[in-house]
């Protein structure tokens, strides 16, 4: 059975609009997710927004929900890189800050789902479950990193 879903939560100590700058302008956005360089977003629904992840390719995705600053949603294609999101062949990843009162800070929570219903063979869904668990994190921390620098 393919796994479904991937859930992360991070405390950040930054206001929730800090968090929501970094998951949403393109400098910031490029920096923590991409290669650095800044993306282009176009942070409506249905809107276009292209990571370049260097090694990875050109990954287009399609933005599902923008709820500035509570909630931003996008549909991403887990088949070759520039293929454009579909039914068929991409996750949803959706991020969603709440204020941490006891910390100070913002609580983000990460969902990715949709890798049972991709249109690839079980092994190759498996594999994308695998590999974006693992990168999670790492993308977290520079998320929670940049979210805490000063003057950034």
């Amino acid at each position: 059975m393919i796994p479904d879903t991937i859930e992360r939560t991070i405390v950040i100590n930054a206001p929730v609009e800090r968090v929501w700058s970094v998951l949403t302008e393109p400098t910031f956005l490029g920096r923590w997710f991409g290669s650095g360089e800044a993306v282009k977003i176009d942070l409506q629904p249905g809107g276009l927004l292209v990571f370049d992840h260097g090694v990875h390719g050109v990954i287009p995705a399609r933005i599902e929900t923008v709820e500035p600053p509570r909630v931003l949603s996008w549909r991403w294609s887990q088949g070759a890189a520039g293929e454009e999101p579909d039914d068929t062949n991409a996750t949803l990843v959706e991020f969603t800050l709440t204020e941490d009162e006891l910390a100070g800070g913002t609580r983000l929570t990460l969902v990715e789902s949709g890798f049972a219903r991709l249109g690839l063979p079980v092994d190759e869904a498996t594999e994308r479950h695998r590999a974006n668990s693992r990168n999670w994190p790492g993308k977290l921390e520079q998320l929670h990193a940049a979210c805490e620098q000063t003057g950034a």
